[in-house]
């Protein structure tokens, strides 16, 4: 076995093994590095093992996340729910992080968090704090629409009664979702992401990312879904709404239009995003059929210590929160991007 890093060459032998890999995410794919050194300018070391016939047997995306703020770290992948190693086999996986942690310690970093599904002893440390919700789908629309309750189906046509509507397209609707989504986002006391880094992923996926917004009858967004296609698996990563909208229900709107999408193009698994179980998001996702996965994130800390907890649930943000929800919004698109893009 060889363990080495990516080379511009092996562009298309890398997606081949994505594309046949069963452990694979949408995430594994080498665009992913693209997106993240063009909208975040953050460097990357991406591992590939080979056999003796130089046929891949695994790979392994790290990215570098270094500020005077934040510290300097490795995650794979940061900024989505899914990444690490992509192997063959056990043997495969442990080699590419050993080599990941010999790469990690030659570049000053203090620890590597990899974001698994499957629990395995790979000598590290793990937090299990967090879950996927996941929803199989049936074959069409009508199918799934009999197997929701009475309730969720009232609450879904409740929006329709006001007039709202929803429009699913790419790059076209990139406007309106940023504006919703950086309005939510300020409410909820985070910083926002930059519209580059959304521009990006549909410009280089311009098959696999949609939109999907709902609009007020006077064409005003008040509801926004970012979605992902790989295999046959839909993903929403990132959904907001406005709250003064929340009492006629656009996020059902929202979420009924999207899962009708994705039956429609054949998928077989809705991804509702991660949540901690119990909370709010969670039950919201709970409701509609989704049920949980357990995320497994693995952590390899250079001096032994604790876990970081670079999260909004850190006590030491809650004063920073505080203030970012009273920013004016234009200032916290401004500032942001130059924050968020150091967190993982």
């Amino acid at each position: 076995m060889t363990i080495r890093l990516y080379q511009k060459e092996d562009r298309e032998k890398w997606n081949r093994y994505v594309q046949k890999s069963e452990n694979s995410t949408c995430y594994h794919l080498i665009e992913w590095k693209d997106v993240i050194e063009k909208a975040f300018g953050h460097k990357s070391f991406y591992l590939i093992a080979e056999d003796h016939n130089k046929n891949i047997t695994g790979i392994l995306p790290l990215v570098q996340q270094k500020s005077t703020l934040f510290g300097n770290f490795m995650v794979s992948l940061p900024f989505f729910n899914y990444g690490g190693v992509c192997a063959d086999s056990n043997d495969v996986c442990k080699n590419l992080i050993d080599y990941a942690i010999d790469v990690a310690s030659d570049n000053d970093a203090e620890h590597i968090e990899l974001r698994h599904t499957n629990h395995e002893d790979y000598g590290l440390l793990v937090k299990t704090a967090k879950v996927s919700m996941r929803m199989e789908l049936p074959q069409s629309e009508e199918i799934l629409w009999n197997t929701l309750t009475s309730k969720l189906r009232s609450q879904i046509r409740r929006p329709s009664k006001e007039k709202m509507y929803a429009r699913i397209d790419g790059i076209n609707e990139l406007e309106s979702f940023y504006k919703v989504f950086s309005i939510n986002m300020r409410d909820l006391g985070t910083p926002v992401y930059s519209k580059k880094f959304f521009k990006t992923i549909l410009e280089l996926f311009p098959k696999h990312s949609n939109i999907c917004t709902v609009y007020t009858k006077e064409g005003d967004p008040v509801a926004s879904g970012f979605l992902l296609r790989f295999k046959e698996q839909l993903e929403i990563p990132w959904a907001s709404s406005i709250r003064r909208y929340n009492k006629y229900s656009p996020n059902m709107l929202l979420y009924w239009e999207v899962l009708k999408y994705a039956c429609m193009h054949g998928c077989r698994i809705f991804d509702f995003g991660r949540s901690t179980p119990g909370e709010g998001t969670y039950k919201f996702k709970k409701q509609w059929g989704a049920k949980p996965l357990q995320l497994y994130w693995y952590y390899w800390m250079r001096n032994n210590g604790d876990m970081p907890e670079l999260n909004p649930k850190n006590i030491k943000y809650q004063m920073a929160i505080r203030i970012w929800k009273k920013m004016p919004l234009g200032l916290s698109k401004i500032i942001g991007p130059t924050i968020i893009k150091n967190l993982p």
